[in-house]
């Protein structure tokens, strides 16, 4: 027998009723959006799943994340479905926006007390994060740094882990300005060959598992929101929901930062002015959310 013959005998069937299935429970569950385009991609990253839980077709493997006690199988799934590419300062002129724009006329408030929180929605592995976090420590002096936080999520455990590790091999980080790198990257004698993210950069980050369209634990104002290149796996109606409760969570004249393929649309619109490319602001007559401290402070 060929080795063709012996690979299409150890294939996993997967018809157009398992990709459908699939695709209703991404939906459910994630919110994902899984175009018919997608099939072979969703086949060949999901079918190493199949082979690792010793499972021979795609109905056995949704059977099996169904059950309650495969919780961590069914973050496998998630895993699987999305990509997580990011790297330090991706779409500069975001962060150019966040420290000219956002941070810098906010430096007095903060230093009689006010408090500043920034939200990394859909952070990936962390480099937005610490990248945000070093465009506030560049834009603030420390008297105004008193009440500064910044929430980092995704729906991925296994990336919100390496996130909050903060390690990253030395090509990693040579798009990182050589004046921030010089200050917040440090070699890692621990761990030959990586970085680490200084301490004072992890500290002001909270990293946490969330899903975008369950329920939120937490009610900001937040004065920035960071959510790039998320939405393109929604659908419109889940984006323009998503795109109002970000909106919901900003303070008047807070910004949004999104994707450069992505566009808010819907009721958002109304509350949003752009301030750049995909960069909006906050309406400043805009309601003001209800200010609650939120778990992660």
């Amino acid at each position: 027998m060929s080795l063709q013959h012996i690979s299409a005998a150890k294939a996993i069937p997967f018809s157009d009723a398992d990709f459908d299935a699939l695709a209703q429970l991404a939906r459910r569950e994630f919110g994902l959006s899984l175009a018919p385009s997608k099939k072979p991609l969703v086949y060949s990253r999901l079918s190493r799943r199949l082979k690792d839980r010793a499972v021979d077709s795609f109905p056995a493997y949704l059977d099996l994340v169904s059950r309650p006690e495969e919780s961590n199988e069914k973050q496998e799934l998630i895993s699987a479905l999305t990509t997580n590419v990011t790297s330090f300062f991706r779409e500069e002129h975001h962060f150019k926006t966040l420290k000219a724009d956002c941070l810098s006329p906010l430096q007095d408030a903060a230093e009689r007390g006010r408090r500043i929180r920034l939200w990394s929605a859909g952070c990936s592995s962390g480099q937005e994060a610490y990248c945000m976090a070093m465009t506030a420590l560049d834009s603030l002096p420390p008297p105004a740094r008193q009440d500064l936080r910044i929430l980092a999520t995704d729906i991925d455990p296994q990336i919100i882990q390496k996130a909050r590790n903060g390690l990253y091999s030395a090509e990693e980080v040579q798009s990182v300005p050589a004046a921030y790198a010089s200050k917040w990257v440090q070699t890692d004698a621990a761990h030959p060959g990586q970085v680490s993210m200084h301490k004072d950069l992890r500290d002001l980050i909270a990293f946490g598992e969330l899903n975008l369209i369950a329920a939120w634990p937490f009610q900001g104002p937040f004065d920035a929101i960071f959510c790039r290149n998320v939405a393109i796996y929604f659908d419109q109606e889940t984006q323009q929901t998503l795109w109002q409760r970000f909106c919901d969570m900003l303070h008047p004249g807070g910004f949004l930062f999104i994707g450069h393929s992505e566009r808010v649309s819907g009721s958002a619109l109304s509350q949003l002015e752009a301030a750049g490319v995909t960069s909006y602001r906050k309406i400043a007559h805009s309601r003001l959310p209800t200010d609650r401290r939120v778990k992660w402070d």
